[in-house]
């Protein structure tokens, strides 16, 4: 008998230790909408509702939006007497399962916020020695998607406290996207892979191009400083496992040009598309940017890789990205406050991707089709030259 118990511990043990996230839920970067970059914490039902009616109306939801993510200030201050997190009841008086029923009415998917730490980054409650309750409290509201932060976790193990709540899920038993924020302190590109389908490879974004906000003990980095660090993580990423270079800014506050030129390096990042304005009183130059079908196709291309920077002299990048299909897609960016001239000869030009094994052919007069007007522009039998403006991008597709 003795001898039955601990085959049976053991057992119980290794299926524990091997436990992994669900796999199949982001073959290609999640897309959708998070609560936090507008509102942070003043949220509450009747928001969320809205803002689902209008990822639908919008045709947000069509362009492949889907899930709704609330972030963090969702929950009381205090647990309940069994230990239970409780949603806010002035902000949410019909409780949280009857939002995210309506959410999924919408045919869309639910996302939560919760934290590794003790408290939220925000001062709620954590998940930290919650980590099974929780996981069943989520399950039982239906949630897809976790998004799980790093506050307040001082003298916690990265690895040890993500792959915990990874196992919590699984036991679970109802699959979600489980989202990795940990801001890139502990790499984790390194060990995220099996664990969650992305993590956070920053600290916050702002809303500015090519610079910090400085929040006293930490800064915000901008749209240039994130991409920055990216390049030399992409090796990590891929279909079900991405870097996340954190929530689109896109309709917060930079011009229309920055705007753009954000969403496209995010698309040649294969970022996932979290957009974080408040889409209600989105314009429509927004909204045309956050539903361009031809930037999200790059962004969502199945091969999976995330693009490089080809080249950066005074302030002009190039990027490029390998699409399915032998498709090509690639950025000249101009990081520099005065106009940029660019002459680029594609026949003299060797473009490789030496970690992906992909080569641009030279012997193929690929046509440009220009992401952002729509149009095609010549081919690559022909040397590139335009001059861009300041802050601002040309995007093409090469097609065989």
């Amino acid at each position: 008998m003795k001898k039955l118990i601990w085959n049976v511990l053991a057992l119980a043990l290794t299926h524990i230790s091997t436990a992994q996230k669900f796999e199949g839920l982001a073959p290609t970067p999640p897309m959708g909408w998070n609560s936090w970059n507008t509102f942070q914490t003043g949220i509450n039902e009747k928001l969320i509702m809205e803002t689902a009616d209008i990822l639908v109306s919008s045709g947000m939801k069509d362009a492949g939006y889907t899930y709704l993510v609330l972030d963090d200030g969702w929950m009381a201050m205090e647990r309940d007497s069994l230990g239970n997190l409780v949603p806010d009841p002035q902000k949410f008086p019909h409780g949280l399962k009857a939002v995210v029923d309506y959410v999924h009415s919408k045919g869309l998917k639910f996302g939560m916020y919760n934290c590794a730490g003790t408290l939220t980054c925000a001062k709620y409650p954590g998940t930290r020695g919650y980590e099974y309750q929780d996981a069943r409290n989520y399950a039982a509201w239906d949630i897809d998607y976790l998004k799980y932060d790093w506050c307040n976790t001082h003298g916690i193990n990265a690895k040890e406290a993500y792959t915990t709540m990874s196992h919590a899920l699984r036991k679970a038993g109802r699959p979600m996207i489980f989202s990795l924020c940990e801001w890139g302190v502990n790499k984790p590109w390194e060990w995220g892979a099996p664990v969650g389908q992305l993590w956070r490879t920053t600290e916050d974004i702002w809303q500015v191009f090519d610079s910090v906000h400085s929040h006293g003990t930490w800064d915000a980095l901008s749209v240039m400083r994130i991409a920055d660090i990216q390049d030399s993580l992409r090796r990590y990423s891929g279909p079900g496992h991405w870097n996340d270079p954190d929530m689109l800014e896109v309709g917060n506050g930079m011009t229309y040009t920055e705007d753009r030129t954000h969403f496209s390096l995010w698309a040649m990042m294969a970022a996932p598309l979290m957009a974080g304005n408040d889409i209600r009183k989105m314009t429509p130059a927004t909204k045309a940017i956050l539903t361009n079908k031809d930037v999200i196709a790059i962004d969502q291309d199945p091969l999976g890789i995330q693009g490089f920077k080809f080249s950066d002299k005074d302030s002009l990048q190039i990027w490029f990205k390998p699409l399915q299909h032998g498709d090509w897609a690639v950025c000249f960016l101009n990081r520099s406050s005065h106009d940029a001239t660019v002459h680029f000869n594609w026949k003299e030009t060797a473009v490789v991707d030496n970690i992906f094994h992909h080569a641009l052919k030279q012997d193929v007069h690929y046509t440009l089709y220009n992401v952002w007007t729509g149009k095609n522009e010549g081919t690559t039998k022909k040397p590139f030259n335009t001059v861009i403006q300041p802050h601002d991008i040309v995007m093409f597709r090469l097609k065989q």
